[in-house]
């Protein structure tokens, strides 16, 4: 007891957390001393000799863990299964991998919940293959953090690629973003994955064990997806993998059960979202109201755009700058946001499809899809194909 009573002490002064096991004993017994603990109690400071204070002391220390959450166990038959419940409780408790999503995230919980949704609507216990799917800068990562952090710890395991498209590049990147999955997941770098092909090997084994929860964050390849997961059959039940990308196609190929389409921002929220960078506040300050307005419609919901045009503008306060702004970008676009974008174009796979991509852009936005299809052919494009993949890399949209 007075072991105890210190421990509540230091946890008291040092804010340090306490987590009990109540075994073969119910709270409410420890937090009031009755039942048979209660019995116990009175017995202990009946055999030895104890002052008021210590057993106020020993008192409140009862009524303080009594009413701390821990794990209870009651019943019990398996000392195994008991020791793994107090193993994942702690391991809940002590996870500190919530993922940032945004200092500012107007429109990502309606967003996420529509995410969630479709994760937990899936009536079998196989896995579940989630794709995210849009153009560069729509906050297809934001939305994949945010379901992170809500349902993570449903999960016996878990792990965040992200930049799969960025890392796979590096030298000796795809053995890399092996190592780190089966890291994620077994909390231990013993497992040591050599080649790219034993890794796969590797994670197709491992990764059936356990219900886990994985996210590949800007996938654009398939040999990305085939080398951290495979198929259906990698994953253990209940399991749950999300994959954002702009390319359609790929989600397909990989055969996932259900597409999430990102949709740009509506005029309110990427008004607030605007405010927020612009004015540090939901709302346009007096006198900028219109200005606002026309920032929000050249950036046509594009978050990516609201947030790096909107931080340019915070320390500029004169209507002049906005204005010669606004003509600049209808001419050339922010370098940040064109570097997002540029991506998706140097992604395409041959000159015809950049040719089409910029014969739309400047020419025919707008144009019925008919009409555009005959003039680039007469012009010696491939039109059918080519807007076909424009729209899977989410280069283009067709009405």
């Amino acid at each position: 007891m007075s072991e105890l009573d210190n421990i509540m002490k230091v946890s008291r002064r040092e804010g340090r957390m306490v987590i009990p096991v109540f075994y073969e004993v119910d709270p409410s017994e420890v937090r009031h001393q009755t039942g048979m603990f209660g019995d116990g109690f009175e017995k202990l400071i009946s055999r030895i000799p104890v002052d008021k204070y210590t057993k106020m002391n020993w008192k409140t220390a009862l009524l303080e863990v009594g009413s701390t959450a821990g794990v209870v166990i009651l019943n019990s038959r398996n000392e195994s299964e008991d020791i793994r419940k107090v193993v994942a409780h702690v391991t809940k408790l002590l996870d500190r991998t919530e993922l940032f999503v945004a200092d500012h995230p107007v429109g990502v919980d309606s967003r996420v919940q529509d995410v969630v949704q479709l994760l937990n609507c899936h009536e079998s216990k196989d896995p579940l293959l989630l794709g995210i799917w849009g153009m560069g800068g729509i906050g297809k990562t934001t939305i994949a953090k945010a379901a992170y952090n809500k349902i993570r710890h449903d999960f016996d395991a878990k792990s965040f690629l992200l930049n799969v498209r960025e890392d796979w590049e590096h030298d000796n990147g795809q053995v890399s973003l092996q190592q780190r999955l089966l890291s994620d997941i077994y909390k231990t770098t013993e497992i040591k994955i050599r080649t790219l092909e034993s890794g796969k090997m590797i994670l197709k084994e491992r990764l059936q064990k356990k219900k886990i929860f994985l996210v590949l964050d800007d996938v654009n390849k398939e040999d990305q997806l085939n080398a951290l997961c495979g198929s259906h059959e990698w994953f253990g039940e209940g399991s749950r993998i999300i994959i954002t990308t702009r390319d359609d196609d790929l989600l397909s190929r990989l055969k996932v059960h259900y597409v999430y389409r990102m949709k740009e921002m509506d005029d309110n929220e990427s008004l607030e979202l605007f405010s927020w960078h612009a004015f540090k506040q939901p709302n346009p300050i007096k006198g900028f109201g219109n200005l606002s307005t026309d920032v929000v419609k050249y950036s046509g919901g594009l978050p990516l755009a609201l947030q790096v045009i909107g931080s340019f503008l915070l320390t500029r306060r004169r209507k002049k700058e906005w204005t010669s702004l606004l003509e600049k970008l209808k001419l050339i676009p922010n370098d940040k946001v064109l570097e997002k974008l540029q991506l998706s174009f140097d992604g395409l796979s041959d000159d015809d499809m950049k040719e089409i991509f910029l014969d739309i852009a400047f020419f025919f936005i707008g144009m019925n899809q008919e009409e555009v299809t005959t003039i680039l052919e007469h012009c010696g494009h491939h039109p059918d194909i080519g807007i076909s993949v424009l729209v899977q890399q989410s280069l283009i949209t067709v009405d």
